[in-house]
C-alpha cells in the first residue's frame, strides 16, 4: 500500500493568498485537497492558477447560487472520506448528525467545516476533524488539516499557521 496525504481547507472567505500559498506549499506532496465550502470562487481561482491540481470541494453557507453538492465522499487509499461544510447538519450544535451520516456512509472519516473552530478527534471508530479557517479562524490560530493515509494507519491533524 502507498502512502496518500490528503489537505483539507475551510472557510477561506476571499483570502485567496492563504488558500494560494497552503496549496503551493502542499501541491508536491498532496494527492488530493479538499476544500469545505465557503468560498467557491476561491477554489475557482485556484483551478485556473493550476488546472492540474487535484481538487474536491463542496458548497458552504455563504456559497449562494452554486450547484455543488453540500455533502460527497471520496475514498483515497482504501479509506472512505465524508465531507461537507457542516451548516446543513447543524455542526454548530453538535457533530452527531455528521457522525451518524459518515458512519451510515461507510466512511472512516468525517470532514466539516463552517464554525471556523479547529478539531480532529478519534471517536468510535471514526476520525472527525474540523480544519478551522485559514482567513478568520475563532479560535485564535488559522489553520487547515492534513490526513495521511499510510500502511501504518491513519494520520490526520491540524496545522496551525503562524499569526
Amino acid at each position: 500500500m502507498d502512502t496518500f496525504r490528503i489537505v483539507v481547507i475551510s472557510d477561506t472567505h476571499k483570502d485567496f493568498l492563504s488558500l494560494r500559498k497552503i496549496a503551493e506549499r502542499h501541491m508536491q506532496n498532496a494527492d488530493l485537497f479538499i476544500h469545505l465550502g465557503d468560498l467557491e470562487e476561491d477554489v475557482k481561482k485556484l483551478k485556473a492558477l493550476y488546472p492540474n491540481l487535484p481538487v474536491r470541494q463542496v458548497r458552504g453557507n455563504c456559497d449562494f447560487g452554486s450547484k455543488l453538492k453540500t455533502v460527497d465522499t471520496v475514498e483515497v487509499g482504501g479509506v472512505k472520506i465524508f465531507f461537507c461544510h457542516g451548516h446543513t447538519m447543524m455542526v454548530g450544535s453538535g457533530t452527531g448528525l455528521l457522525e451518524q451520516a459518515a458512519r451510515e456512509a461507510g466512511c472512516k472519516i468525517a470532514l466539516f467545516g463552517h464554525t471556523h473552530v479547529s478539531c480532529c478527534r478519534y471517536q468510535e471508530g471514526l476520525y472527525v476533524m474540523n480544519p478551522g479557517s485559514p482567513a478568520q479562524p475563532r479560535d485564535g490560530r488559522r489553520s487547515y488539516g492534513i490526513i495521511d493515509i499510510t500502511p501504518s494507519g491513519t494520520l490526520p491533524y491540524v496545522v496551525k499557521l503562524d499569526p
